[in-house]
């Protein structure tokens, strides 16, 4: 029952931090045009394959390791092995914090694009975007706009379509 009351407090919290911060930036030193490193945030609840992101290693020209993916699972089971790093709902501390290594590591760096790629309003990985540095953020239209610089309202179940529209944008932005 305590831990009931402490979670709800948590996300309480969290929520506020979240409705306070949204329009805050977080300070990112890549000031330079071009796509060198991406990261992405991934609903693995909604897409089962966390992996299909590395095509974007191969369409934006980028080295291997200039792409960090992240996933979320509500329910994370902790003896399964995921192919991608994974945050779920136990990971959120007191003051907004994420308290989970992947997640962490994952917010430490600089991004030149950061990929939200859910349609879902969660608070977890509302709080992974707005506190990821990245100099711009993509996401879908379904979520708080006020967290995305690029916003695709496209349906999120075909990546290729995906991957094939922001390709667009960002040669219109002079970014690749």
């Amino acid at each position: 029952m305590l831990k009931g009351i402490k979670n709800k407090f948590k996300r309480k919290a969290a929520v506020k931090f979240l409705n306070d911060n949204k329009n805050k930036r977080m300070a990112c030193s890549r000031v330079k045009k071009g796509i060198a490193k991406v990261g992405c945030i991934v609903d693995l609840d909604n897409v089962p394959d966390g992996t299909i992101f590395n095509e974007f290693i191969k369409e934006f020209s980028l080295q291997p390791n200039a792409l960090k993916i992240i996933g979320y699972k509500a329910e994370h089971d902790k003896n399964s092995p995921y192919s991608t790093p994974v945050f779920s709902e136990e990971d959120l501390g007191w003051g907004a914090k994420i308290e989970n290594s992947y997640a962490l590591e994952f917010l430490d760096n600089e991004y030149d694009m950061l990929i939200s790629y859910y349609t879902e309003e969660n608070l977890l990985l509302q709080l992974m975007t707005m506190q990821s540095k990245a100099r711009l953020k993509v996401g879908f239209g379904e979520i708080d706009e006020n967290l995305n610089d690029l916003i695709l309202n496209i349906p999120n179940k075909d990546f290729s379509i995906f991957k094939n529209e922001l390709g667009k944008y960002l040669s219109v932005l002079n970014e690749i």
